[in-house]
């Protein structure tokens, strides 16, 4: 089994690296040489859609990503795919609800939005629950990969963690945003090649693409209408569209990284047609990584490597396909490797530089003010936002080495990176949908929904997973089959089955609901929280308004359904024969410091 890189394999896996790191290179010494935040954390905001499009969904796919859906459709059938419905429902409503706030603010954090809308208390608590869920991923980013990669081709798990941390961290930091969005394009085409090099080859093999469908029908993987509304069921159309919706839309609405990237583009147009444009992208990705599962399910339809003994977990499975089937051509194990690598390097990136500016403006920032009751200059903040990129890349490298330490990481933290997207989605939906939710209202609800979510996503026992028959008929092209070699869990489950009736209900549940239960959870209580304090004359502080008499909303803060149902509200007063003085309200508005064009944005409540 065990197998090492030939000479063409390494060339071409640090010809990847160097490559990466050269591009950092190229935008320090180039341009501004990112001497100020602006073109540092956001491109100078001239970057046009393609490499945004690519960047984002290289951000969102990560190794664990293209390892995990090929071993999805490999072990449990091609239902999975219908997730795709998913990413083309919920491009829309980031792009025409979400999206136009952020651009109208022109923030660099996702998370300055919250205290211009609810208060500082309230970003704090988002932004840290963002720091956390992103140090936690971000170090197993490294480590799975690291992880499976060793176990199969014989490369060093140190060596692979220090590779992919350190070139990392190294172009992260000195060529800021612009180095990390072309990185991703040059990382996303060996991404496709990686998934499209281990599906030529399987075909070439199997005499065809025929064959590889036939073999995943007679072994009951093709499975793509299972409308079954119970939300026990792992998988079915109803928790991969809903499901899937939620989790989409807490990643490319709200979340910092992806917001991030789209702010890059010239203008909120672009910004739009990029996040359009990633829709077609990430689904290519996502269908052809499901159709390598089945084309790899074909190589060991009659030998399961994880039953004969082979690998000890089934996210090795492709990687020993490579072995197995690519291992006797010169250099296409090092594609297939820099392909996986490289997309650990571009999730790591993307959240080394989101991370760094979440940083300087939720923490250092407001810090210098308080200190030296003065704003931060543009040109002093470039230097601590490198040094706190780079401090996260040594973060990032010191919790992949710990992963190996601690048994049940991989799972916990993917479960942590649903777990928290919900509620903190709920928190902005509150922001820009609802004109009652205050501070004190939104933070109970995060903090009860953020509870739950992880209640739910990490309690036990829970039921085993229920995968698909493999077989072991006939080992004799990989080494025989030898029965001891059956893992032990998995012998001791079919020796002691259990009933899932006897798992606690909640525990039971499609892992896909957590996002949305959380986020249910999240609005219900924050929401209902804000409305009983505003009944009690308990809400606090409002902050929606524009002057100190509470009569005029800034529109700025709401979605754009939401702010125009406000503008038309405000025309109906004054047809209605309600007067209002423009002078009277500019002296208002001048009070709060806010846009120009904001102060133009107002409503009656």
């Amino acid at each position: 089994m065990a197998s090492s890189f030939g000479v063409w394999d390494y060339v071409v896996f640090i010809a990847m690296l160097m490559i990466s790191a050269g591009i950092g290179v190229y935008y320090r010494f180039s341009g501004g040489k990112q001497k100020t935040n602006a073109e540092y954390l956001l491109a100078d905001r001239n970057m046009s859609i393609w490499p945004v499009s690519f960047s984002l969904m290289a951000s969102f796919m990560s190794a664990i990503t293209l390892l995990g859906v090929s071993n999805e459709n490999y072990q449990f059938g091609t239902q999975f795919v219908a997730i795709n419905l998913s990413y083309g429902l919920a491009t829309p409503i980031a792009a025409y609800l979400f999206l136009p706030v952020f651009f109208r603010l022109q923030a660099c954090s996702a998370y300055e939005y919250l205290e211009k809308r609810f208060g500082k208390k309230t970003r704090l608590a988002a932004s840290l629950a963002y720091t956390l869920q992103m140090i936690l991923y971000m170090g197993i980013a490294v480590y799975a990969p690291a992880l499976a990669l060793q176990a199969v081709t014989g490369l060093d798990q140190a060596y692979s963690i220090l590779a992919i941390g350190g070139i990392c961290t190294f172009y992260s930091t000195i060529g800021g945003m612009k180095a990390v969005l072309f990185t991703d394009v040059f990382q996303s085409v060996l991404m496709f090649a990686a998934i499209y090099a281990v599906i030529i080859c399987a075909a070439v093999k199997a005499g065809g693409l025929g064959p590889i469908w036939e073999a995943a029908s007679e072994g009951a993987r093709l499975e793509i209408w299972n409308f079954d509304p119970n939300p026990t069921t792992r998988h079915t159309w109803w928790t991969l569209t809903i499901g899937g919706m939620f989790t989409y839309l807490s990643l490319y609405a709200v979340n910092q990284t992806q917001v991030q990237r789209l702010k890059t583009c010239k203008n909120l147009k672009s910004a739009q047609k990029a996040l359009w444009l990633n829709w077609p992208i990430l689904s290519l990705l996502s269908l052809s990584t499901s159709f390598s599962g089945l084309a790899i399910y074909y190589y060991y339809r009659s030998c399961d490597p994880l039953r004969q003994g082979r690998i000890k977990v089934r996210d090795q499975t492709m990687p020993l396909f490579v072995v197995d089937a690519m291992g006797d051509i010169p250099g296409l194990p090092g594609l297939f490797v820099s392909g996986i690598f490289s997309a650990s390097l571009s999730t790591v990136s993307a959240a080394l530089n989101s991370l760094a500016a979440v940083t300087l403006e939720d923490y250092l920032k407001p810090l210098y003010q308080k200190v030296k009751r003065k704003p931060m200059p543009d040109l002093q903040s470039s230097f601590p936002t490198k040094v706190m990129a780079f401090l996260y890349g040594v973060v990032c490298i010191a919790v992949a080495f710990l992963a190996q330490k601690m048994g049940g990481v991989l799972q916990a933290s993917l479960t942590i990176f649903g777990v928290v997207g919900g509620p903190l989605f709920a928190l902005f939906t509150m922001g820009m949908f609802t004109t009652s939710a205050n501070q004190r209202g939104v933070i109970t609800g995060l903090l009860v929904g953020l509870s739950f979510s992880l209640w739910i996503g990490f309690g036990q026992p829970r039921p085993p997973l229920k995968t698909l028959d493999f077989s072991v008929e006939d080992c004799s092209d990989f080494g025989g089959y030898n029965q001891t070699s059956l893992p032990l869990a998995m012998a001791q489950r079919a020796a002691e089955p259990r009933d899932d009736s006897d798992y606690f209900y909640l525990y039971r549940l499609s892992y896909l609901w957590f996002s949305v239960l959380g986020y249910l959870v999240t609005f219900l209580v924050g929401y209902g929280t804000s409305v009983l304090l505003r009944w009690r004359g308990a809400q606090g502080t409002e902050r929606i308004y524009l002057d100190e008499q509470q009569t005029y909303l800034n529109t700025d803060l709401f979605s754009p359904p939401v702010a125009r149902a406000m503008k038309q509200r405000l025309a109906k007063f004054i047809e209605n024969g309600g007067d209002i003085d423009a002078t009277v309200r500019q002296q208002h508005s001048s009070r709060v410091d806010i846009p120009t064009t904001a102060k133009q944005d107002v409503s009656h409540p």
